[in-house]
């Protein structure tokens, strides 16, 4: 599956930035396998591809097509079957239960459609330095802890592509890197594309493409 945008535009963005971007009303083809890189300064309408990407928002004119089929026309069954097996993501506001543990926020994604057994989730905790978590609420944990439980909640479930909206911007250097790698290591695990926005390039993420927003 392809992710082609046709001529996209936000009804609600300036003129300007419109005109100064390289997204909005312009042609693109992400395709499985590829590495791109969103750099978006604020303002320009990052988070708002983000939601439109993955179908949370249609405020736009012009389409999005996930393979030959238009994102808006999509019905909510045929959407959240995509969501389960085609497009995971990461959201710049994270949207974990509060109240549940980090492995019960974690074991969610997995049980809805699983691309990796229960022993995958402590071996990624381990890697990124949450492991002491798993049994403490969510809501307890710092910022960049939840930002970890939800890299990995992500990589639970088989994805074509993965969407990330500013994913480390809570992290560490070292942890922004040790999060990246494992990233990279499941995107390739599966062929699937990682289309990363953030406010300035990463530079440790291996991008084929950056676009400006």
């Amino acid at each position: 599956m392809n992710i082609t945008l046709k001529n996209i535009v936000p009804q609600f963005l300036e003129k300007e930035k419109i005109q100064r971007s390289q997204i909005w009303g312009q042609e693109h083809t992400f395709r499985k396998g590829e590495m791109i890189q969103i750099v978006a300064p604020s303002g320009s309408g990052k988070t708002s591809l983000v939601h439109f990407l993955y179908g949370l928002r249609k405020d736009y004119t012009g389409d999005i097509l996930l393979g030959e089929k238009k994102l808006k026309s999509l019905t909510p069954p045929v959407l959240a079957a995509i969501r389960a097996d085609d497009v995971s993501i990461i959201f710049q506001d994270l949207r974990l239960f509060k109240d549940f543990s980090t492995q019960q926020n974690i074991e969610i994604k997995r049980l809805l459609s699983a691309f990796h057994n229960t022993s995958k989730i402590n071996e990624m905790a381990e890697r990124l330095g949450i492991a002491n978590k798993l049994t403490q609420n969510a809501g307890t944990c710092s910022y960049g802890e939840q930002q970890r439980i939800a890299i990995i909640r992500a990589l639970q479930q088989p994805f074509d592509f993965i969407i990330m909206d500013e994913p480390f911007s809570h992290l560490d250097e070292n942890n922004r890197e040790k999060a990246m790698q494992l990233i990279e290591e499941e995107a390739k695990a599966r062929g699937a594309a990682i289309i990363l926005a953030d406010l300035k390039p990463i530079e440790f993420f291996n991008a084929e493409h950056i676009i400006h927003l």
